[in-house]
């Protein structure tokens, strides 16, 4: 069979695929004299060839369209956005997913479809038999061995869980408790099995309330305490790498390795560990207890944004991130209200196990799954507004991701110092203005891209690049020094300048009067404000965002305004390929879903992403490769969330909680 392989989008060329193999090997003796198209494209084009032709406008990661002639079999449409970000998820290489796309469509084009079960199992076993022959492994491995002799059934699982006998303050008592704090860390980015993040705290919370002595509140804050601070271990230990990415630094720092772990673990331990401690000492009555735990773990999560200038970071309701309906519901609630829902739904989930008889522990079971329909379904309205003005034309945006090592601007000795920053920037500017088949309205450099420090309104680099300019510098002002973001148009003037206001504790700024050695001593911006730049496509209206301010509800957005987009600029070199890097953008969706504002995101060593204001990604650079990209944003619009602010959504909350524990007792009347 003859294989006509068309390349439309360069980033393919980086890999190194046999189609002609593949497709051969995907088709029948019947079509072996046949020809297939295969068209290597990215997701804006097979978005446009979705809404054109199948009226659904998202790309895809595979498109077919059969000819129905002999030997002009059809055309198979392959998005290596897609395909790519499909492939990291599933922990497989680009090459290997592509095989299978390219197989699924070969399929389709011999007749093949998986509309109802029977004809996908007829397809799925085509597909593994031949991606065999390839070398690759069943896709479909997983799924496979789920519930195949019901051994997981929840029945078998509730009463695998009551067999469980701990005594409490034993050995075995604290190493379980430390093992759930850290399974419950794999729910989030980049693992997402959410599934063990419920089974940790689900049987975290039926262990801690399956006891009946009655114990006072630091025996119970002891007690809880390893899975606080290995929960809070296994998410956060990978902030200790930006330690070892300088060696000056490393000299410097790399004795307070062990401390800072130990530091974590206590400080996590101390604030994770509350809700479970709180239920442990107060209440015993079921139905009240689940809506104390739920309330009393929003609660902290909510102090979370305040304490040391607030560090929210992977709130429970981002494990939904890969289920877009149920996510956007935090457009109605944000995710103080979803991870309300999720930690409300787990514990009375839990007191159902235990006791089903109990009509008032179904009653608060009911409430949270009424709950969670209300905003899967509001978080399905909240995605057709995002795609909304999708056609309408906008200034067109590049995002440069430099992804150089963090010593690239470190220059040598004091004397060649300038010499190499000027040529190392001018090269980088030369550099992103390489494309000439695109001139972008605005050119977005990551956070402390410029080796300088701004201290008047002249930024001639920007002369080099003749468009407008938004990069991350330092700023120097009245004997302080600020982390900004520099906008400086095609004349080289700064036009506005804007200082990151929440600062990173042990990094930017020492707290505790700098007890603690602390690298950096800068002074936190105003807070948040617009910014308004002039192109050719009309005035573009930007919220900035340096770094992990973007983590902070409410921080980025004046109150009654409406951005086109939030520009978020970052630098995670200091966090090479942990998990950190991909929990950072799942913080930047969280942030978009919220406020109904997409975000244009430059990140100096990847991941740089356009993100949609529904969370959808739609486009991004992985972690370290060298390049830019080009696009723009649409979609901004208020979210209840947004009009209500994260305060009120408390108060919201815990007014809930008071409703409903006033109607348990109602209920329990009739018990």
């Amino acid at each position: 069979m003859k294989v006509y392989v068309n390349t439309e989008n360069k980033k393919w060329n980086k890999y190194k695929i046999d189609f002609e193999k593949i497709a051969n090997t995907a088709v029948s003796a019947v079509y072996k004299d046949s020809e297939v198209s295969i068209t290597l494209v990215d997701d804006a084009k097979i978005r446009k060839i979705n809404k054109q032709y199948r009226g659904f406008d998202k790309p895809t990661n595979v498109l077919s369209f059969e000819l129905g002639d002999d030997v002009l079999l059809g055309d198979i449409f392959v998005s290596i956005d897609t395909v790519k970000r499909e492939a990291i998820n599933a922990g497989i290489s680009v090459e290997e997913h592509t095989a299978h796309m390219i197989v699924h469509g070969m399929l389709h084009l011999q007749g093949y479809d998986h509309i109802n079960n029977k004809d996908a199992k007829i397809m799925e076993d085509k597909e593994i038999k031949i991606l065999k022959k390839l070398g690759y492994k069943n896709p479909y491995m997983d799924e496979e061995f789920v519930c195949k002799d019901k051994s997981c059934c929840p029945g078998k699982i509730i009463t695998w869980i009551q067999s469980i006998k701990i005594q409490e303050n034993s050995f075995w008592w604290y190493l379980t408790t430390a093992l759930l704090g850290i399974i419950t860390s794999f729910g989030f980015a980049p693992f997402y099995l959410w599934w063990l993040s419920l089974i940790g705290i689900g049987v975290m919370y039926w262990l801690i309330t399956k006891q009946t002595n009655n114990v006072g509140f630091f025996k119970s804050w002891l007690l809880t305490f390893p899975f606080g601070a290995f929960y809070g271990i296994s998410m956060f230990w990978w902030v200790l790498n930006s330690i070892y990415v300088i060696p000056e630094l490393t000299a410097q720092f790399a004795i307070w390795t062990v401390p800072a772990l130990i530091g974590i673990g206590l400080l996590c331990g101390a604030i994770l560990s509350l809700p479970f401690a709180i239920i442990r000492c107060i209440r015993r009555n079921s139905p009240y207890r689940a809506i104390l735990f739920a309330t009393v773990w929003t609660l902290i999560l909510w102090c979370r944004e305040w304490f040391l200038t607030g560090f929210p970071w992977n709130p429970i309701s981002n494990i939904t991130m890969n289920f877009p309906m149920v996510i956007n519901s935090i457009s109605l609630w944000g995710s103080l209200g979803l991870s309300f829902i999720i930690i409300g739904l787990t514990a009375s989930f839990v007191e159902i196990c235990r006791n089903k008889k109990i009509k008032s522990n179904w009653f608060v079971f009911a409430m949270y799954i009424l709950l969670f329909v209300v905003g899967c379904l509001y978080g399905i309205h909240n995605m057709n507004l995002s795609d909304k003005q999708s056609d309408k034309i906008q200034p067109v945006i590049r995002i440069v991701q430099p992804a150089k090592s963090a010593v690239y601007k470190m220059p040598g000795s004091k004397q060649e110092a300038h010499i190499i920053a000027n040529q190392k920037m001018r090269d980088l500017f030369i550099w992103a203005t390489k494309d000439d088949n695109i001139n972008p309205d605005i050119i977005v450099f990551p956070e402390t891209t410029y080796p300088y420090t701004v201290i008047n309104r002249d930024f001639p680099f920007a002369k080099i690049l003749n468009t407008n300019v938004i990069i991350g510098t330092n700023y120097y002002n009245d004997g302080k020094y600020y982390n900004s973001l520099v906008v400086a148009d095609e004349s080289g003037l700064v036009k506005h300048l804007y200082s990151k206001s929440h600062l990173v504790p042990f990094g930017e700024y020492g707290p505790f009067g700098g007890l603690v050695p602390t690298p950096g001593h800068l002074t936190p911006g105003n807070g948040k404000e617009l910014i308004q730049i002039n192109t050719k496509h009309g005035d573009f209206v930007f919220a900035p965002a340096i770094c992990y301010e973007i983590i902070f509800s409410d921080s980025l957005i004046p109150k009654n305004t409406l951005p086109d987009a939030i520009i978020n600029i970052t630098n995670d070199t200091w966090f090479g390929l942990t998990p950190g890097v991909y929990q950072h953008l799942d913080m930047v969706r969280r942030y978009a879903i919220e406020s109904g504002v997409p975000v244009a995101r430059a990140n100096y060593s990847g991941i740089s992403a356009f993100v949609a204001a529904d969370g959808n990604i739609i486009s991004y650079l992985p972690v370290g490769e060298n390049s830019s990209l080009d696009g723009f944003v649409w979609g901004a619009h208020n979210t209840p969330y947004r009009l209500f602010g994260r305060n009120l959504w408390m108060i919201f909350i815990l007014m809930f909680s008071i409703f409903v524990s006033i109607s348990i007792s109602l209920v329990q009347k009739k018990d």
